[in-house]
């Protein structure tokens, strides 16, 4: 399984959301990110590489746009907010049906926006990492059916 997260730069909440996935190796499953305004090649913000660190959980992350073989690419495509996920499906028709926020996907009862620490301390950045992290194994537990 293929799967995308979309996030607004692709420096701290898809990039994080990617390498906590990547970090549980889980086989069959691959996994990217991307954001709707990245610049392509950029660094991952410093407070989420930290973050990212103290876990564990190194990453060479380098930014980049979504782009239209990715979504042909993806299975399923996880974005951080409602914003992201009605952009997506403007864009790239293809996505219909494959396309949800991150917290309707796993939590559907939820809020449907993960927040953004951009321009946080690492206080909050910290917190950001936290929330991602409750999600992504939800988000195994329903993608390996364990």
């Amino acid at each position: 399984m293929n799967i995308y997260f979309v996030c607004t730069g692709n420096t701290c909440r898809s990039p994080m959301a990617e390498a906590i996935l990547k970090h549980k190796n889980i086989e069959g499953i691959e996994v990217k990110s991307a954001g709707i305004y990245a610049l392509e090649g950029g660094e991952i913000s410093e407070n989420s590489g930290a973050v990212l660190a103290n876990e564990g959980i190194f990453t060479n992350h380098k930014t980049s746009q979504v782009n239209p073989e990715d979504i042909e690419w993806a299975d399923l495509i996880l974005t951080m907010t409602l914003a992201h996920k009605e952009m997506i499906l403007r864009s790239f028709p293809i996505a219909v049906g494959k396309t949800f926020t991150l917290k309707e996907y796993v939590t559907p009862y939820s809020s449907k926006d993960v927040s953004d620490p951009f321009g946080g301390d690492i206080y909050t950045y910290t917190q950001t990492y936290q929330e991602l992290k409750k999600l992504i194994d939800e988000l195994e537990t329903k993608i390996t059916g364990g």
